[in-house]
């Protein structure tokens, strides 16, 4: 065994990705406050070619010197769109029949671990700020709630760990096989 070289992964060029197939997956981030969670979004979201990430309320948009220290170029490769609030992109979404799911602890949640999502439907996971969470008129007006499970003392995880697993658990049930 040994380690890849760069050259040796096969890679696609920007180009190539911005013409590939994407999850139908948009990541909503709603009044995000650190740049390093917004660039290590978009790097998780270019890793796994999600459709795009939607940047909303006080959330930085590229850009920006900070959030290309994690996103390490992400910015140019995948498709990004800001909204003045959250509620303006469900919106849209949902004119575009995407399920919209609030990634919360709420009542009636669903465990990550017993979300199914459809093969056949698109999605679009809301992440809320880093302290508050998503926002109550946001929640409400999700088709659902999913929560990640936690067993230790900390009541949350943080915004770029939490889309790395979402977006993990998503591919992994929705691909049968790497795009």
């Amino acid at each position: 065994m040994k380690k890849l070289k760069n050259e040796e992964l096969n890679r696609i060029s920007v180009s190539a990705f911005k013409e590939a197939e994407k999850a139908p997956l948009v990541l909503v981030l709603d009044n995000i406050r650190s740049l390093h969670n917004i660039g290590s979004v978009f790097r998780t979201a270019d890793a796994f070619r999600i459709q795009s990430i939607y940047l909303c309320g006080i959330t930085a948009c590229p850009p920006h010197r900070e959030i290309h220290k994690t996103a390490l170029g992400a910015t140019e490769s995948v498709h990004w769109k800001y909204f003045p609030s959250a509620l303006d992109a469900i919106e849209e979404l949902r004119k575009e029949n995407y399920i919209i799911a609030a990634i919360e602890q709420a009542e009636n949640s669903c465990y990550l671990n017993r979300f199914i999502p459809e093969k056949t439907n698109k999605y679009a996971f809301i992440f809320g700020n880093e302290v508050m969470g998503v926002e109550e008129n946001v929640v409400e007006k999700a088709d659902l709630c999913i929560e990640i499970p936690q067993f230790g003392t900390k009541h949350s995880l943080n915004i770029a760990v939490s889309a790395g697993m979402l977006v993990w658990d998503f591919f992994s049930k929705t691909q049968n096989n790497p795009i």
